[in-house]
């Protein structure tokens, strides 16, 4: 998909908008982020689809006031995880989805979806993989001590928080933040790291290389 989006871009032909699924768990701060890009032009890309693992995420109310449909299953679903993201990976096919775009997903993807979108699912980590993966990067970054922490966007795959990385920024600490205030700097990285990566998705200048490597044209 992105040797035809790249061969296309390079013949000088109009790349359709890239359609994109976003699984969400919480409040959809990257999700807003992604719907205001597509709204003042900056991106070229369409959500066709918002799933979320919680039917209290606010998230949804970010989509459906963005007019995008969304689709939350049920506890029960949710129980046998396979089943779940056979149901998820279905949803996503039928709307037509390109890319998986993970924005606050709170769940592991498993064999259903990596399967039907290989190098096609993108998560959001707030850390410097590999350092600190796991659900409370922000925190033990921050009980550490570090000095420098970051955003990292990165391919999932069968292993949590270790698929290829496609693009990182660092972020300093400086002296006298309290974890609130780095979660909120963390935050507004993401904001503008997330946008950049799918943007360039759609432009099909990503490239997964034979030693799970990531190359950027």
């Amino acid at each position: 998909m992105q040797t035809a989006r790249a061969a296309a871009r390079a013949a000088g032909e109009e790349l359709e908008p890239l359609k994109i699924g976003v699984l969400i768990s919480g409040s959809g701060t990257n999700l807003q982020a992604l719907i205001d890009r597509i709204a003042d032009g900056s991106l070229n890309a369409s959500i066709e689809l918002v799933v979320s693992s919680r039917p209290s995420a606010k998230g949804l109310q970010r989509a459906e006031r963005a007019g995008i449909q969304t689709l939350t299953l049920s506890k029960e679903i949710y129980a046998d995880p396979i089943a779940a993201d056979e149901v998820i990976a279905h949803e996503l096919m039928a709307h037509g989805v390109e890319y998986v775009i993970m924005a606050g997903y709170m769940r592991m993807v498993r064999d259903p979806l990596l399967a039907t979108f290989p190098d096609r699912i993108v998560n959001l980590h707030p850390a410097l993989l590999p350092s600190f993966p796991g659900a409370h990067a922000i925190d033990d970054a921050y009980e550490r001590g570090v000095k420098v922490t970051g955003v990292t966007v990165h391919f999932a795959n069968a292993a949590y928080d270790a698929g290829p990385i496609i693009a990182q920024r660092a972020l300093p600490v400086e002296e006298g933040w309290d974890v609130d205030t780095l979660e909120a700097h963390i935050h507004e990285i993401e904001h503008e790291l997330y946008p950049h990566v799918v943007q360039l998705l759609a432009d099909g200048r990503i490239h997964v290389r034979d030693d799970l490597t990531v190359a950027i044209s």
